[in-house]
């Protein structure tokens, strides 16, 4: 059978592929910052309606992937926008306290997990071959399960929720920050965070968790 984009039924799929596409481009880079997201020529360019096109953009933004401006459509953000500041912010004082709790609660499971997420990260190309600088798919979903990893000992809903929410609109910043600022060692900052942490020493792991998203931020207000 083939779907008519008018099918209800069609719709919410369109839209999910679309949003989809649409976030996979902004995070690799595709739309500059500031960049025009034109549902019209969004609409031509992925075949579909420009209703599709308009809840996948409505989903972007609640990602804060995209902007909603006042009579002026949709956008992707500004990178020097202060947003990105407070949410480096946000996560400096949300995912270390959440990892001291995980340091306090986690079990034997839970230090197995982080292990293995680690193990993982660390034996992941950050890079794309031959793609220009490009950060590997996989190396970002084993960036994300380490990080996550580290705060699931605490077995606080709210708080994964939490993180869960500002990871994708962090994802974006640190890819903005990529080769900006500082040179960095990403693969000895992970490794410091995962030993302090499977040592129980919660003063040293959530001091270095905290350091490694200032790092992100600082490089974000470097000149280009």
């Amino acid at each position: 059978m083939i779907w008519r984009v008018s099918d209800t039924s069609a719709k919410p799929m369109l839209s999910a592929r679309v949003y989809g596409e649409l976030r996979d481009a902004i995070l690799r880079g595709d739309f500059a910052p500031g960049a025009a997201l034109k549902p019209q020529e969004l609409a031509s360019a992925h075949g579909v309606s420009l209703a599709v096109v308009r809840e996948a953009l409505v989903r972007l933004v609640g990602d804060g992937l995209a902007d909603r401006l006042t009579n002026r459509g949709f956008a992707v953000p500004l990178q020097s926008d202060q947003r990105w500041q407070d949410l480096a912010e946000a996560r400096a004082v949300v995912e270390p306290a959440a990892l001291r709790l995980s340091i306090e609660r986690g079990d034997l499971d839970w230090e197995a997990r982080v292990r293995a997420t680690h193990h993982r990260l660390a034996r992941t190309p950050a890079y794309e071959a031959g793609a220009g600088g490009v950060i590997s798919a996989e190396w970002s979903r084993a960036h994300r399960a380490f990080h996550r990893a580290l705060l699931e000992g605490s077995g606080n809903a709210v708080l994964l929720e939490t993180f869960d929410r500002m990871w994708l609109a962090a994802e974006l910043t640190r890819r903005w920050s990529a080769g900006r600022g500082p040179a960095r060692d990403a693969v000895a900052e992970h490794r410091r965070i995962e030993e302090a942490t499977l040592a129980r020493d919660a003063d040293a792991a959530a001091a270095l968790l905290a350091q490694h998203f200032s790092l992100t931020a600082a490089a974000l207000t470097e000149e280009a």
